[in-house]
């Protein structure tokens, strides 16, 4: 029904954002690594969304990224599993971290993630193994950028389109900036938080 929504973030919660799109506020529950990772309050997002429908509840639920949507709805199909338990499992391990973890078949590692106990998990590593692997044969991203790539694709980004969006935050912000620029960590914080917009709002 819902593919996304585009729209100024309001608030960030614990587990929820708030996003008001022509006059409407959202009120959208989403995993917390993917509400870190979309723009402050006061910023424009757009947000993936999947619509839960029930008899006695109605719940939208948003990701950063359609990666990050994808995975939840895999997460969905395990038995036990429901959309606020995929919520908790995915705000307690990075996308490629959970993707490494099925693959290699880490029990250990899917036992550690809060709320995931050693039986569930084990009905995870049977029903995704293979599943959850959006990025395996994406190689990593080289050059000045590098790491700060990787960090966007922890969060569910893809690693060449966020290497794009960190160039383009680069030539921006020399444009805009005097004799006195940002340097170092102030630096790549401030193109971390660009390419961040840029990556969600499709800018």
């Amino acid at each position: 029904m819902f593919n996304s929504i585009r729209g100024t973030i309001t608030e960030k919660c614990a587990d929820s954002i708030r996003l008001e799109t022509a006059g409407i506020e959202w009120d959208i529950a989403a995993p917390a690594t993917d509400i870190a990772a979309l723009p402050s309050p006061g910023e424009t997002s757009r947000v993936f969304t999947w619509l839960c429908h029930r008899e006695t509840e109605m719940r939208l639920f948003g990701f950063a990224g359609e990666r990050r949507r994808a995975t939840f709805l895999e997460l969905l199909k395990v038995e036990g599993i429901g959309p606020r338990g995929a919520l908790k499992i995915m705000g307690g391990i990075g996308q490629e971290e959970l993707e490494a973890a099925l693959e290699n078949e880490d029990l250990s590692r899917l036992e550690a993630v809060p709320g995931l106990g050693k039986k569930t998990a084990q009905k995870m590593l049977l029903a995704l193994k293979g599943k959850i692997a959006f990025s395996r044969d994406a190689p990593a991203v080289a050059g000045p950028y590098g790491e700060l790539a990787e960090a966007l694709a922890e969060m569910g980004y893809d690693r060449r389109q966020a290497a794009e969006a960190l160039m383009t935050a680069e030539e921006a912000l020399a444009r805009t900036e005097g004799a006195g620029g940002l340097h170092g960590a102030e630096r790549e914080q401030e193109l971390f938080k660009r390419a961040i917009v840029m990556l969600t709002t499709g800018g």
